[in-house]
């Protein structure tokens, strides 16, 4: 999917993942990661949304949770991390970074809500009355402010699969009630997921979230309820940071911008360049194809071709289909390669799903790399 526009743009990534590769420095299954790149990426967006009065969280599953990618870019550009799960923010948690909004997508289980909220988090996602008054009882006992963020589904929303909850338009007098009488935990503002997708053309366009989020936040001002955050998250990049303005959205949390790989990324030259590649190796050849090792497979990923570096050439080839009911334990090729070649690949992925390696290595772009570290897909470390 990435392949072509990171040769043009970022070749460099690629000539020193295939060096890494070939002596020694890292094992197939590895994602390199520019970290440069993405660091350049982040003060784009940051530099935008200043312009755009946006707020923005950066998100670390795309890149594997990897705590020294999150301190540079909360160093630098973004500040704050806007967590998928509570697992990401207790690995967070633990590097001392700063959150900015936990719960969204994955609600914060009772047991974890007195630490994350002794922690602190800018804001906490909410999907139920019954977690909201889990956060206030919290609250209270702690005797600290805490502001969440209503997450608002209708019908006619866009949602993924697994990723249904939220409050229906109908539901918000009541917790607008119930809020009005809290005095540790009050209304910060509105979320909704995904708000942005590409149009599968040339654009990121606005999905019905949106309304309903503007008809949400309608009622609330009609009830005298203002300068609420309005958090539009997905696809948030130098060039949807306009959007979200443009649609009284104040949030965006950019996670694939930060390596320059949403779907926008393949069709168009934004100002994020592409910052990631995939590193694996022919195991072995069976009936005229071959089969590299697999691990970092992403079933959304449109994972097409790849370029495999043979002793006395260079050759592109096409990546046969994959049956997803299947463990990627290898990912064929349509022809035959030297068993023992390098294999690179760019394409979308969410790191932190995968089984695979993670390579941070600064200095590409000044033809002084070093590897960093090598961590896991969660974001530890296993080996400098």
């Amino acid at each position: 999917m990435f392949l072509d526009i990171t040769l043009t743009r970022n070749p460099k990534l690629l000539e020193v993942a295939k060096n890494l590769h070939q002596s020694g420095d890292i094992l197939p299954d590895t994602y390199v990661l520019d970290l440069d790149t993405i660091l350049q990426n982040a003060k784009a967006m940051a530099d935008v949304a200043k312009q755009e009065q946006v707020e923005l969280f950066y998100m670390p599953k795309q890149f594997g949770r990897n705590p020294l990618i999150a301190k540079k870019i909360s160093e630098t550009a973004i500040s704050k991390a806007v967590v998928v799960d509570y697992k990401e923010a207790l690995l967070l948690m633990k590097h001392q970074l700063p959150l900015g909004n936990v719960g969204h997508l994955v609600q914060i289980p009772n047991t974890l809500l007195e630490k994350i909220i002794a922690y602190g988090t800018d804001y906490i996602t909410v999907f139920s009355m019954e977690k909201l008054q889990q956060i206030v009882d919290v609250a209270k006992r702690l005797q600290k402010k805490q502001r969440v963020l209503l997450k608002i589904i209708e019908p006619t929303d866009t949602i993924y699969e697994g990723q249904y909850g939220g409050f229906h338009l109908s539901q918000l007098e009541e917790v607008v009630t119930y809020l009005s009488q809290q005095s540790y935990v009050e209304l910060g503002g509105l979320t909704s997921f995904p708000c942005f997708l590409f149009n599968q053309v040339d654009d990121i366009v606005p999905t019905k979230n949106i309304q309903t989020l503007q008809k949400a936040k309608g009622f609330l001002e009609e009830k005298g309820i203002t300068n609420l955050a309005i958090n539009m998250p997905s696809a948030t990049s130098t060039y949807t940071i306009p959007k979200i303005k443009a649609l009284n959205g104040t949030q965006g949390e950019p996670g694939h911008a930060l390596t320059g790989t949403t779907p926008l990324h393949q069709v168009t030259s934004l100002i994020e360049r592409p910052a990631m590649v995939y590193v694996s190796e022919i195991s072995h050849c069976l009936d005229n194809h071959a089969y590299f090792y697999g691990g970092g497979y992403y079933r959304r990923g449109h994972f097409e071709h790849v370029i495999v570096y043979e002793p006395f050439r260079v050759v592109r080839d096409t990546l046969m289909p994959f049956d997803c009911e299947s463990i990627d334990y290898y990912l064929k090729t349509e022809k035959e390669h030297a068993v023992g070649s390098t294999v690179l690949a760019a394409f979308r992925t969410q790191i932190f799903v995968t089984r695979s390696d993670v390579a941070v290595v600064s200095g590409i772009q000044t033809d002084n790399p070093k590897l960093e570290g090598i961590f896991d897909s969660l974001g530890n470390q296993i080996r400098r």
